[in-house]
């Protein structure tokens, strides 16, 4: 926990105030402290932010000429698909529930990497995977870097803002951030190429890695619908990296108790079950603050979980070698209905976790 509590570089306005509360700061606190920390030519070690928002600027173009150029009533069918559900199941594939939470395991490194890759690569997984401990550990409390309580533009600029690693972290805590990320496959800077670079990842390794995922990507869709097809994909990626950084605002009641009896069953924080967010990316976000390590989050009969059937089918296809599984769980602990467990729980040989 004391760990949790310093990994992440502190903002200007710091994470309490002088009570001990959340920090609150106005929005043009939160805008200046936004640039500054893009601002590579006062400081190389903001790269990876600037890389994270550069991404963006650099979709953007793909999205005009979609909308201006090359739209159709298809294309506008296909962007919608791979920005709502494509890119969000992706995310919580790997970026959530394994990246950050390991709740399963890849046979090899094999599907590990094609699981990486299925979409476009726009959010480094280090931003994410260290700051979402973090988020878990301090749930609306002061060092969660979204806290909703802060408001929107606090938890739309976290990634730059809040989630960064520290910057200035002893060697030994250096090495544990490391060990966070060590299951993903991604190559970690030495200690001393980290003090040079502020970074988990190493900047070339990373700039080359997303050059080489998007080139592949654009010659598959140009491949299979020309430049029309292409710029609605890219275009809708873009689109979806900017409406995600929207999502723990809302999924925190946007800073007040939204919590439903019946539906929002974890009382330890604000989170709460979306209709949206569960349906097109598997992100049923109260669940998954009950069983943060489930491979599964969607665990009422009417929460569809995408993300959880690409899971199970990849176990089933013997790609994913274990998964754990609360549904049986979340039933015992709170429904107290077993007879509403489906059969599919009979194959489970330990309470959680499931090897196949």
């Amino acid at each position: 926990m004391a760990f949790l509590n310093t990994v992440l570089e502190p903002p200007a306005y710091g994470w309490k105030d002088s009570l001990g509360d959340l920090a609150k700061p106005t929005q043009s606190q939160i805008i200046k402290e936004f640039f500054s920390r893009l601002n590579v030519f006062k400081n190389k070690k903001n790269w990876l932010s600037f890389l994270s928002w550069m991404l963006i600027v650099i979709l953007a173009p793909f999205l005009f000429l979609f909308l201006f150029k090359y739209f159709s009533i298809t294309g506008l069918i296909v962007a919608f698909v791979y920005s709502m559900i494509i890119m969000g199941t992706h995310g919580t594939i790997w970026h959530h529930r394994y990246c950050t939470h390991g709740a399963y395991e890849f046979k090899n490194n094999f599907w590990r990497f094609f699981t990486q890759n299925l979409t476009l690569k726009i959010i480094p997984e280090e931003i994410y995977a260290v700051s979402h401990h973090v988020h878990h550990a301090l749930s609306d409390q002061p060092g969660d870097p979204y806290n909703a309580q802060g408001g929107f533009l606090y938890c739309f600029l976290a990634d730059v803002n809040h989630q960064p690693i520290n910057r200035s972290m002893s060697e030994k805590d250096y090495a544990k951030c490391v060990n966070l990320m060590k299951h993903t496959g991604v190559t970690c800077n030495s200690y001393t190429q980290y003090k040079k670079w502020g970074t988990l990842a190493p900047p070339v390794r990373t700039i080359i890695g997303i050059i080489l995922n998007w080139s592949f990507w654009f010659a598959a869709f140009y491949l299979i619908g020309g430049m029309g097809l292409a710029c609605a994909v890219f275009g809708a990626a873009g689109f979806w990296a900017v409406g995600v950084r929207t999502f723990n605002y809302e999924g925190h009641g946007k800073g007040q108790d939204k919590r439903r009896d019946g539906v929002d069953y974890n009382r330890e924080d604000m989170s709460i079950n979306q209709l949206w967010p569960g349906y097109v990316a598997g992100e049923w976000h109260n669940n998954h603050h009950l069983y943060p390590k489930s491979a599964r989050s969607g665990f009422k009969p009417y929460q569809l979980d995408l993300a959880w059937c690409y899971i199970k089918f990849m176990s089933m296809i013997g790609a994913v070698s274990w998964y754990r599984d609360s549904k049986k769980d979340f039933y015992l602990e709170y429904c107290k209905a077993p007879a509403a467990v489906d059969k599919d729980l009979v194959k489970i040989k330990k309470p959680e976790l499931v090897t196949e």
